[in-house]
């Protein structure tokens, strides 16, 4: 008799009190991966989708065809980015557990796909992130004091006590508002880059979600209209291995990887070291001119680890092994950067913790000048008639009631 069909059901490779286990991670030597032309079709790139690009190899020396030959400075600006990303973060997360703010996203492992790609973009350019992205308002010159305020929802909050903490955006710097219904940024981008292209502009759109929403339908949306319209847009999965305490697997990256969704809507798949700050300019640039000269979309992969929780409302240790993080076989994106800039004779540690102090007090200084805004227990406070603005051209008879009677209790 025929075996009756079993059902499948992905595991993680490794959960608490067990050895960490990365094997399942498919790696490619560094500097072996051919740099395509940017017009080349999607099936004649399909290998990118399953090799890893990488540039600095073993040594921290940046090798091979993606090589982005960046002048020192541009890399020192990176890692200035990176560190002052991975500080704010740590700063915050302790504030959060200090009860001065209500909740609280780090970055930490990610720093490089969000402060690299930005660097390879134009300032002209529209960014969509998810909420792991911090590094975006770095580059794009955001302000501590302007990002803590949001975080405190006081009377300089941007978003006015609208959204969670950690949902930013910045009109100047052309970052649109974070949301938390997942992947409804990625047909958003895909429809603002449509738009970039009806008006005869050469700005595109990037995107960024993590490998567990690509499971959501807008995912597949996104991918479909950017494919038949080819639309200048950047498409970018960050596979953190972890949709909060959900194994990349579920998402269907056990089969096989997340770039590989790309060719089968007509669009190339990038699959790239996302822990390789050159890597991740490099790839983001190649997409960047592949879009401004018409050939359309491509979706990339940064293959990557959270290191930290998915936020302050969790705890990693419940899911997985304590010290995996530090076996991620990737490595840490600042401590590679830093490495290959001491390699070049540009960089030393005694510069690097002279820099970690300074943006430290940056930090302290401007968390002291945001609570001077108002914070969780002290005012002074947002005014609550705000909530009545910019949502609708003429408000509805029965809000004008409620914020009647809310001025009325107030006297």
């Amino acid at each position: 008799m025929p075996r009756p069909s079993r059902l499948h059901v992905p595991h993680a490779p490794a959960r608490p009190g067990e050895a960490p286990d990365f094997s399942y991670v498919r790696l490619t030597p560094a500097g072996t991966v051919a740099r395509p032309d940017v017009a080349a079709q999607a099936a004649d790139v399909e290998n990118l989708a399953v090799d890893l690009i990488r540039v600095l190899d073993d040594g921290h020396r940046a090798i091979g065809p993606w090589n982005p030959h960046l002048e020192v400075d541009v890399l020192q600006v990176g890692l200035r980015h990176m560190l002052l990303t991975r500080i704010y973060d740590d700063r915050m997360l302790r504030t959060q557990r200090q009860g001065k703010i209500s909740f609280y996203m780090k970055s930490t492992g990610e720093e490089a796909v969000a402060v690299a790609a930005a660097m390879a973009l134009r300032p002209g350019d529209m960014l969509f992130p998810s909420y792991r992205q911090q590094g975006l308002q770095f580059v794009r010159g955001a302000k501590l004091v302007d990002l803590m305020c949001q975080l405190l929802s006081n009377t300089r909050d941007m978003c006015k006590g609208r959204q969670l903490p950690v949902m930013y955006h910045s009109v100047p710097g052309r970052l649109f508002s974070i949301s938390g219904n997942l992947a409804t940024q990625f047909p958003q981008a895909v429809g603002w880059a449509m738009a970039a292209a009806i008006k005869g502009t050469d700005d595109l759109a990037a995107t960024w979600i993590g490998e567990g929403s690509s499971a959501e339908a807008d995912f597949h949306h996104a991918l479909l209209f950017a494919s038949v319209y080819r639309a200048p847009v950047i498409l970018n999965v960050v596979n953190n291995q972890w949709a909060i305490s959900t194994f990349q697997g579920f998402a269907g990256g056990e089969q096989r990887s997340f770039a590989a969704r790309g060719p089968g809507y007509g669009i190339p798949g990038l699959r790239v070291d996302g822990n390789d700050f050159l890597a991740v300019y490099a790839a983001t640039e190649w997409a960047a001119e592949r879009a401004r000269k018409g050939a359309g979309a491509t979706l990339i992969e940064f293959v990557t680890y959270r290191a930290a929780a998915h936020s302050t409302s969790d705890d990693p240790s419940r899911y997985r092994p304590k010290d995996d993080a530090e076996r991620w076989p990737l490595g840490d994106p600042i401590e590679r950067l830093k490495a290959h800039l001491i390699g070049l004779g540009e960089w030393s540690e005694a510069r690097h913790e002279a820099l970690t102090a300074e943006l430290g007090e940056q930090v302290g200084a401007a968390w002291k000048e945001a609570t001077t805004y108002g914070t969780l227990t002290e005012g002074p406070r947002l005014d609550r008639d705000l909530m009545f603005e910019d949502v609708f051209k003429e408000l509805p008879k029965h809000l004008v009631e409620q914020r009647a009677q809310l001025r009325s209790e107030r006297g």
